[in-house]
């Protein structure tokens, strides 16, 4: 009897360990990441921001050998969907990306539209509704449901230009030839700059925040590994890990509203 409790007892407390292990990501071969330059998520003049952070404690808690790189968002798109590209971060979702790309959420914002004070505009109806005014926007962003809707109506108009990063659309913004940008949380800092605040102002679109996060490619990853690396990444939620990479960036509300969703 005693034997028999012993072997009981020892499978019970190998469960867990044996458990843990089928969740953990497999690094039987080296993976690759692409970071992308976009504000506080990524900066390429500091090599910091919270993607990086991000990235880091992935490869740490993995122990996978993860090669990192730089890329612009609209390469990163094409390369995940091909399976050339494992892994990015901060990107969000829609029907179109579902069906190559999987994601593991940790953290979500509102997106915002930055006007040209002179611009005369103070409603999205107001810009949508004058032929003169132009928007700009990261070539292959999306955003949330009403900005992307903006953003397409204008489109059809021919009244887009398209940028590979944040960097030039502020350029042509305050040169006027874009008279509004959509932004989030990650380009406040920019925001702080007199130029900037002295001749922009902010219009809401009124719609919940976006889930952003791991974007994964289904083409270069089983299944059962999507599930490993988004088991992982939860993980980094549960234990705080997420909240205090945010917290070095943003204050400790923001980062927690943009953290616990």
């Amino acid at each position: 009897m005693r034997a028999l409790c012993q072997l009981m007892l020892s499978i019970v407390i190998a469960c867990p360990a044996a458990a843990s292990a089928t969740e953990m990501p497999d690094c039987a071969r080296p993976f690759t990441l692409a970071l992308h330059d976009h504000g506080l998520l990524y900066s390429s003049q500091t090599g910091e921001g919270i993607d990086k952070d991000f990235a880091d404690e992935l490869i740490r808690r993995s122990g996978c050998k993860i090669s990192v790189t730089l890329m612009p968002r609209a390469r990163i798109w094409q390369l995940i969907e091909s399976g050339a590209l494992d892994f990015s971060l901060s990107g969000i979702t829609n029907e179109a990306r579902d069906r190559f790309a999987a994601f593991a959420w940790y953290f979500s914002n509102k997106y915002y539209l930055l006007v040209r004070k002179d611009a005369g505009v103070n409603k999205l109806a107001e810009f949508e509704g004058n032929s003169a005014r132009r928007l700009g926007v990261i070539r292959s962003f999306r955003y949330s449901a009403t900005a992307n809707a903006f953003v397409d109506a204008l489109d059809a108009q021919g009244r887009v230009s398209y940028a590979t990063g944040l960097a030039p659309l502020y350029e042509v913004l305050l040169d006027n030839r874009v008279q509004a940008m959509i932004i989030e949380p990650f380009d406040y800092p920019t925001l702080q700059s007199a130029v900037i605040r002295e001749q922009t102002q902010i219009v809401e679109f009124d719609d919940p925040p976006v889930p952003h996060g791991m974007i994964m490619s289904r083409k270069s990853l089983p299944q059962a590994q999507l599930q490993a690396w988004r088991h992982l990444v939860d993980g980094m939620r549960a234990d705080g890990t997420v909240l205090r990479i945010f917290e070095k960036y943003f204050s400790t509300d923001l980062a927690r509203a943009m953290t616990r969703f």
